[in-house]
């Protein structure tokens, strides 16, 4: 198979990264972009590890093919903390407890962004129903609807920009 020329934006970089048509956008951002904070979990959709966000929306990158991201928008856990600063969401996890082993933390971290980037003032079940595609073996998942909900009361608002 020949690769294929894409061009992205990347955590607010545009990009342009060679892949293979059958390649899929988890293993395009670990395995020839380099960033590994995108876990691999079930490789099929069921865990929620791979979550990124492409053009806005939390995404199973693990079902997607990396040239079905040509033109498009992706973020990454990478992506969160700007200028030397954790994103809310991150110190939010921090301080309510909601990191344990990390496996799952950077795509619950992602469902939660998507979410509060679209839904600023979500509440419980919106939180829950954001990361329901996220499974985690260690929390139990109350501290991490805690740090979610912490940071919709606390007037969360979409950053503008990457700085």
């Amino acid at each position: 198979m020949t690769m294929q020329t894409i061009h992205l934006t990347l955590n607010g970089r545009p990009l342009e990264v060679r892949a293979e048509p059958h390649e899929t956008l988890l293993d395009l951002i670990r395995e020839r972009i380099g960033l590994t904070g995108t876990k691999m979990g079930c490789d099929e959709g069921d865990c929620g590890c791979c979550t990124l966000i492409l053009d806005g929306k939390a995404v199973n990158s693990c079902l997607v093919l990396g040239v079905e991201a040509d033109g498009h928008t992706v973020d990454t856990v990478e992506g969160l903390a700007q200028g030397g600063e954790l994103h809310p969401l991150q110190e939010a996890f921090l301080h309510h407890g909601a990191v344990q082993c990390g496996y799952c933390t950077p795509g619950m971290l992602l469902s939660a962004k998507a979410l509060l980037d679209e839904k600023p003032g979500a509440g419980e079940e919106d939180v829950r129903t954001a990361i329901s595609g996220n499974l985690c073996r260690c929390t139990g998942y109350v501290k991490i609807v805690e740090a979610v909900l912490s940071v919709a009361r606390s007037g969360y608002r979409r950053a503008g920009s990457y700085e």
